[in-house]
């Protein structure tokens, strides 16, 4: 095995020195050398669909999974709907996925509305689905349950709004992800009958029987198998040669060594080439999971959380409004929780890239038409203090502690607690919670070693009213008027 995965990265490699002379190659000296673009250190905020097939249980998160595992929740939810997974599989599930309501152009201009500067679709979840015209699986959209082309779709409805345009990847856990679907029941009626993954037709679903069991603690996302690495990198270079989006999301490390570097080292050298030479990338990849974790050479993501203070390099978090995929009953978040969310993570210098929950139809379940209403009413006003925005000398002050690392997310804020980011000489304060009264910053005290320079002007984005303010030895004063532009968070202009 260790000759024919050598022998496999080294073909890739001579493709690679194949091609025209390139500034980036599969090494991790050359990938550090990387410098996040322009447009997404201002863009901010971006919107995806994390939708496919395993929105059709109405069930949740990683259902294809789940569903071959004895016993659990989602299990006895195929058992009760669908039929046993020896016979009625996730293969099964795919057909029932019809995206019949599903209208990019509507829902685009929703979140564009909604402030979303970029917009990232899923191309392939860990379920070995592909979302688009794939030239090397059978298993892909255009072939199956909804017979159309997702990412192109997404893609075009993207750019025609002026959107930048991206794609997720979770494909290099499927191949030890799809275990589950091997197995059978330890017991009962059904036991030992095997799962419908273990028929070799459908091998190229659920992927052949091997010992390559997914650990969820994640040590093994990634699979040794030389030949899946190939695929995944046939297929992951397909996605992007035919889509060229600017943006490339991993759902963990690099996989696969250097078979993963020349797939990053591609995509960098592809858009340089499509851009008159200049990178406008972007690679998201996490320091969980399995694989290679290269701070420099790409854009890290933090799933569901935020980072502690402010990164010397743009991160961004990914997170959902609600469960991954949609969920029946699943609480969703308030648009408060994500506008205090986007202000602590573009105060410490990084994006926000947010989930919109569809239904299996590719609607919008009614919590998501209030959310993209309700952030569209805030960023209208408020969006001077987030878009083309740089951190400060500190993120914020305040009482409250936030949770940092993934998974970590919850953190319930107060109108005390402040972020702070910059533009064009001035400094921004937007308040996490609606204040009431007055505003006091202690950061911009007379006696604060943070800011020399005496204040000279305070404005309320979105307020006509003549603020009163006074600078005070301990802290800047602001008296607020009678009424508040937004209810969620207030956002000041100060300058000096």
């Amino acid at each position: 095995m260790k000759k024919t995965l050598l022998a496999t990265c080294a073909a890739l490699c001579m493709m690679a020195a194949a091609a025209a002379p390139a500034p980036f190659m599969p090494e991790a000296e050359s990938l550090n050398t990387y410098t996040a673009p322009d447009w997404f250190r201002d863009a901010k905020f971006g919107i995806w669909s994390h939708w496919g097939p395993q929105s059709v249980p109405r069930a949740g998160d990683w259902y294809a999974r789940n569903m071959y595992m004895y016993g659990s929740p989602q299990y006895e939810h195929h058992l009760k709907n669908y039929g046993h997974p020896s016979k009625a599989g996730y293969k099964d599930i795919i057909p029932l996925w019809k995206a019949e309501k599903f209208d990019p152009q509507a829902l685009m201009a929703l979140y564009k509305r909604a402030g979303a500067r970029y917009f990232v679709s899923m191309g392939v979840h860990h379920d070995n689905f592909d979302l688009w015209n794939s030239k090397h699986h059978r298993w892909n959209a255009v072939k199956m349950g909804p017979k159309r082309d997702i990412v192109g779709a997404w893609r075009d409805a993207a750019l025609a709004a002026g959107l930048r345009f991206g794609v997720s990847e979770h494909l290099g856990a499927s191949y030890a992800w799809w275990s589950t679907s091997h197995g059978a029941d330890p017991k009962g009626p059904q036991q030992g009958v095997p799962y419908d993954g273990a028929d070799p037709a459908f091998a190229d679903l659920y992927h052949p029987a091997h010992q390559e069991p997914y650990a969820d603690n994640g040590n093994s996302w990634y699979a040794k198998s030389p030949a899946w690495h190939r695929e995944w990198y046939d297929r992951v270079t397909d996605l992007l040669t035919q889509y060229q989006p600017d943006l490339l999301y991993t759902d963990g490390g690099i996989p696969f060594g250097v078979v993963g570097r020349t797939m990053v080292s591609e995509f960098y050298n592809r858009n340089m080439a499509a851009h008159q030479g200049k990178l406008e990338a972007v690679y998201n990849h996490k320091d969980i999971g399995s694989g290679e974790f290269l701070r420099k050479a790409g854009v890290q993501d933090v799933e569901r959380g935020v980072m502690e203070g402010i990164n010397p390099q743009p991160w961004q978090t990914d997170t959902s409004i609600g469960d991954w995929f949609y969920s029946e009953g699943y609480k969703y978040k308030k648009t408060a929780d994500v506008v205090y969310m986007l202000a602590d993570i573009v105060s410490k210098n990084g994006n926000l890239l947010l989930n919109v929950v569809q239904y299996p139809d590719g609607s919008l379940p009614p919590e998501c038409r209030q959310f993209v209403a309700e952030m569209a009413a805030w960023m209208e006003v408020n969006g001077d203090a987030i878009y083309g925005t740089r951190p400060w000398k500190i993120f914020g002050e305040g009482p409250t502690k936030a949770a940092s690392g993934h998974f970590k997310e919850n953190t319930a804020y107060t109108a005390a607690d402040i972020r702070f980011t910059t533009k064009a000489g001035d400094l921004y304060a937007i308040t996490m919670g609606e204040p009431a009264g007055q505003v006091r910053i202690a950061s911009l005290g007379k006696k604060s070693a943070l800011e020399s320079r005496p204040v000279k002007n305070v404005t309320l984005l979105g307020s006509k009213a003549a603020l009163k303010w006074t600078q005070q030895d301990d802290g800047l004063v602001i008296a607020l008027p009678a009424g508040l532009p937004t209810s969620i968070a207030s956002s000041f202009r100060i300058g000096f």
